[in-house]
């Protein structure tokens, strides 16, 4: 009879210095599957009093927010020339509040206010002048221009506007 097989040798080890004991891993069940753990939401501080005006003002900026999204197709005209600085470097904005007005285009830092006007402003004459009095006493210029002008002529309507941004020198 043969004699029983030694055992294969064992692998080589290496030698690790003795290091200091794991902490236990928290016993916390992981969350089921599915089912994502969220975070609690911090309590928001508490809000000021609010000013005075202040609702009239978050008014009327969704309202020009609206009218931005709305915009006739003169106004897109016009403002695909005015936006971005192109119009001598200066910047404008489109359906920006000012005061208790909402007007079409401004230039604040030449201090410039462009209206485009459709058939219902021939409705609101008085509306029209009370606003054109409010702009001009708070130190703006107003341009006024029929939206079939504006689709007609943009080129003439930009150089206009141009002109009075030049003769205003701001």
């Amino acid at each position: 009879p043969r004699p029983p097989a030694a055992p294969p040798p064992a692998p080589p080890t290496r030698s690790r210095a003795p290091s200091a004991p794991r902490p236990p891993a928290p016993r916390t069940p992981p969350p089921s599957p599915g089912r994502a753990r969220r975070a609690r939401p911090r309590p928001r501080p508490p809000r000021a009093a609010p000013r005075h005006g202040a609702a009239e003002a978050v008014v009327m900026r969704q309202r020009a927010r609206a009218l931005r999204k709305a915009g006739t197709d003169a106004e897109q005209a016009l403002w695909a020339r005015l936006r971005r600085g192109r119009l001598l470097g200066r910047r404008f904005r489109r359906q920006h509040p000012l005061g208790r007005y909402i007007v079409d285009f401004v230039c604040l830092e030449g201090r410039l206010v462009v209206e485009v006007d459709g058939s219902q402003h021939l409705e609101q004459q008085r509306y029209d002048d009370a606003r054109q009095r409010w702009l001009e006493s708070q130190g703006y210029r107003l341009l006024r221009f029929w939206n079939n002008e504006v689709l007609a002529e943009t080129d003439a309507v930009v150089e206009t506007i141009a002109q009075v941004l030049d003769e205003s020198g701001r």
